[in-house]
């Protein structure tokens, strides 16, 4: 076992915890903020096992992860919209954090990769990650208003 695989295990041991918790217990809110989490934790194990394994098609299932894992949190967030309004999810935590792991997991992996084609879709999925979970936690929190309410 390499550092890389310990590097995911560790992620998944320390970022899997709060997660469940945070899906069975507690407010609507919360529990669709803990699934973006974890969107964003199993992304970031994909590409240290992808690293580990030297299995590059690890790095495109965590791509598509990435792209799909806050859709679809923004479709529970319009589904659950009137769920959600009362108290809104306090997502800034979860939000950084994610932030901070992804940029040291992207960073790490690109740096062990060099120069190429697959630097490229490793930054890109770090982008994408870090955008998603932005756009996903602001709109579960409340923060977009609705088209309707804007115009109206």
């Amino acid at each position: 076992m390499n550092g890389w695989l310990w590097a995911a295990a560790g992620l998944l041991a320390v970022g899997f915890g709060p997660v469940v918790w945070g899906v069975a217990t507690g407010p609507v809110g919360r529990r669709v903020v803990a699934q973006n989490f974890g969107t964003s934790a199993v992304c970031l194990v994909m590409l240290l096992l992808a690293q580990g394994y030297r299995r590059p098609s690890y790095t495109d299932l965590a791509l598509v992860l990435a792209l799909l894992g806050p859709v679809g949190t923004l479709v529970y967030a319009r589904l659950l919209a009137d769920e959600l309004s009362p108290g809104p999810a306090h997502t800034g935590a979860l939000t950084a954090t994610a932030a901070v792991a992804t940029t040291a997991v992207v960073a790490a992996v690109c740096a062990s990769t060099g120069p190429g084609r697959a630097l490229v879709k490793l930054l890109v999925t770090g982008a994408l990650l870090i955008a998603g979970n932005v756009v996903a936690s602001r709109a579960v929190a409340g923060g977009y208003e609705s088209a309707e309410a804007s115009h109206g």
